[in-house]
């Protein structure tokens, strides 16, 4: 793709937003998109959403279980912005039509109370600028088909990547941890949608310890000359599947002692 390419699709996904509809395949109007291109599209949607006033507030990494990796044939994560409207309280609400299809995952948090940044990044460094972790529940939504109705192909990596990885909103539980008093492998969560449980898992299903995650983040945002910042907040990586968001739908997740986090969607 070239720098105009870019552009255009960044704003393509801007408006799609915007407006609440989605736009075709990346992958199927660029065949040869590469996943440069796909974070190239995501900084111009970035770029965009920074112009309309929107205030960067941290990361959502994605991808991060083995199950999601083979789905799409990678072997990598992948990464997205959030901004200050996609934050939600614990309970909250979420007005009918915000979202386009939105699915629930739960996540761990990393609250950040230093930069950490370098290629060289290390486990212990990002447990150093960790102020706390806590329970989570991320809102995806995609302003990107998830098929092609034509041809019946299914959006892949570079697809996800471009429509900032599929990120929407962040609710953020009220519990806070120290990140080196718990084994964050072990922190889980059962997740109800409407009273009936739709999931579980265990921290250890993002890259067997989601502060991995953070590790890959770092590294991968040093390619960028990019790192974390004070105050930012990241999300490490869900360990169960999405799940439907219908209008009218509530979720629960309960991290045991961990905490717990929910959300609901206004009814259409």
């Amino acid at each position: 793709m070239t720098p105009d390419e870019h552009k255009a699709a960044g704003r393509a996904l801007f408006e799609a937003e915007r407006d609440g509809r989605q736009i075709g395949l990346l992958s199927l109007a660029h065949p040869g998109m590469s996943l440069d291109d796909a974070y190239a599209v995501q900084a111009a949607l970035v770029a965009h959403r920074k112009e309309a006033g929107r205030r960067v507030i941290g990361w959502k990494i994605g991808l991060t279980s083995r199950a999601m990796q083979d789905a799409l044939k990678i072997d990598t994560p992948d990464s997205g912005v959030l901004f200050d409207d996609m934050l939600f309280e614990d309970g909250a609400e979420i007005p009918a039509g915000r979202f386009i299809q939105p699915r629930i995952e739960a996540e761990i948090a990393f609250l950040m109370k230093a930069p950490v940044s370098g290629g060289d990044v290390t486990r212990e460094a990002v447990l150093d600028a960790t102020e706390a972790v806590a329970p989570s529940l991320e809102i995806l939504d995609t302003r990107i088909l998830r098929a092609d109705p034509a041809t019946g192909k299914a959006r892949v990596i570079t697809d996800t990547i471009s429509d900032n990885a599929a990120n929407a909103g962040i609710v953020l539980g009220r519990q806070r941890h120290d990140p080196r008093a718990v084994d964050l492998r072990w922190a889980g969560a059962i997740v109800k949608r409407d009273g009936v449980v739709e999931e579980t898992g265990l921290g250890a299903g993002v890259l067997d310890d989601p502060v991995t995650g953070i590790v890959w983040l770092v590294r991968r945002l040093a390619q960028y000359g990019q790192g974390l910042a004070a105050g930012e907040v990241v999300l490490s990586g869900s360990f169960v599947r999405p799940v439907e968001a219908p209008p009218g739908s509530r979720f629960d997740a309960d991290f045991g002692g961990f905490g717990a986090v929910s959300v609901s969607f206004a009814k259409a």
